[in-house]
């Protein structure tokens, strides 16, 4: 038996779990971060909650006798992917980071590009007024501090929990993708958003937003994913089952 561990958290990893639990000779675990209240149901076994930095992560992989290491968390996860390198090299296991193509900026996209969302929301034009949150609803605390300086800025904050911050002047929109072209075009008009903050997670689910501000012509304050550790990358679960099976 191949005992396998995948760091969850997206649409990939519910694939990658199931496709891979159909296989005799694999054992799969999912391990969540324990961040949303209702996940994904997903197939075989699931651990939530953190591993306690690199050195909780190689304890556990070591003392459950994990034989391979798939990190398949959100691209812009920089600290737990960081962490999957350091904890497999540190206990010599095969490791594999499945990592969705980004989003490639295309004519007519009114990009702002920026390195965190602490950017992002500085990078704001001061004639908007009316923003669309889709970054995650646990790093709010940087618009809070806009908000202070520009008090009349209203939010529309889009998470699949409640944000663990209130922000002043708000409405929240408890929902999760996919979303459809139609939707997201209807939603920015009704709600008169001028701007939208994003992190560039790539694929499908909820690149609708990305269509409909460039045909209504809005700037989306990017942020981009952070420098990803050395090591093996696939981009299709396809290819990371390839890459599984070639042990």
């Amino acid at each position: 038996m191949k005992k396998v561990l995948i760091l969850g958290g997206t649409g990939d990893a519910v694939k990658l779990a199931a496709k891979l639990d159909s296989i005799a000779e694999i054992e799969v675990i999912s391990s969540l971060a324990g961040r949303t209240n209702k996940p994904v149901a997903l197939v075989g076994q699931v651990r939530i909650g953190g591993f306690g930095g690199v050195e909780g992560l190689a304890n556990y992989l070591q003392d459950n006798a994990i034989d391979f290491l798939i990190d398949a968390t959100h691209p812009c996860a920089g600290q737990i992917t960081c962490n999957a390198a350091l904890a497999a090299r540190k206990v010599n296991i095969p490791h594999l980071m499945l990592v969705r193509p980004q989003w490639q900026k295309t004519e007519g996209d009114r990009w702002i590009e920026v390195e965190s969302v602490e950017a992002a929301a500085k990078a704001i034009p001061a004639s908007v007024h009316r923003v669309f949150i889709t970054s995650g609803r646990q790093q709010l605390e940087p618009f809070l501090q806009r908000s202070l300086i520009y008090p009349e800025m209203w939010y529309l904050i889009r998470s699949i929990d409640p944000p663990d911050l209130k922000l002043p002047n708000s409405q929240v929109l408890l929902d999760r993708g996919p979303f459809s072209l139609e939707r997201e075009r209807q939603l920015l008009q009704d709600l008169r958003i001028q701007a939208i903050v994003s992190k560039n997670s790539g694929g499908e689910a909820t690149y609708a937003k990305v269509i409909a501000a460039r045909e209504l012509g809005l700037p989306i304050i990017m942020v981009q994913r952070p420098v990803m550790p050395e090591g093996n990358k696939v981009t299709s679960i396809t290819e990371a089952i390839t890459w599984l099976c070639q042990f």
